[in-house]
């Protein structure tokens, strides 16, 4: 498994560094610094209290945690969310409440993962017409439910 060097600066005190779970996991763990509850419908940005500097040619993408999807109806909006190599402000979590009840997210809990992840750039060709493909145009459900 290829490594990068992630550095992290704590905008608080409190704040805490991401950190795996376990060894073979893919998603770092962030964590929330303040308490706050999320009304039913309610979309909120939740702080980390903490900064990072990614290598060039990698991005980090905040995810959605499972458990509190599941358990709870609580997801992040723009998902997943991209923090571009150059980015050195605080990261911020958009928590949404799909749920019938409010949710509180506590101060140090775990409301998101953070994957580090390559980049590849594109060079853009403009072109008068895309060669053929089976699937064409189709798209949005037309290959069956």
């Amino acid at each position: 498994m290829e490594t990068v060097k992630v550095k992290v600066v704590k905008l608080v005190e409190s704040a805490k560094l991401p950190r795996y779970e376990h060894d073979d996991d893919s998603g770092l763990d962030l964590f929330a610094i303040a308490s706050q509850t999320i009304q039913p419908g309610q979309t909120v940005l939740i702080p980390t209290g903490i900064a990072i500097e990614i290598p060039n040619g990698t991005e980090a993408q905040v995810r959605p945690r499972s458990g509190l999807a599941l358990k709870h109806s609580i997801t992040l909006l723009n998902t997943p969310g991209t923090i571009d190599a150059g980015y050195r402000g605080e990261i911020g979590v958009i928590m949404i409440n799909h749920g019938k009840s409010p949710f509180q997210v506590l101060a140090g809990m775990k409301i998101a993962q953070m994957v580090i992840a390559p980049v590849l750039r594109a060079e853009l060709q403009e072109v008068k017409s895309l060669s053929d493909s089976v699937r064409g145009e189709g798209g949005f459900g037309s290959t069956g439910v």
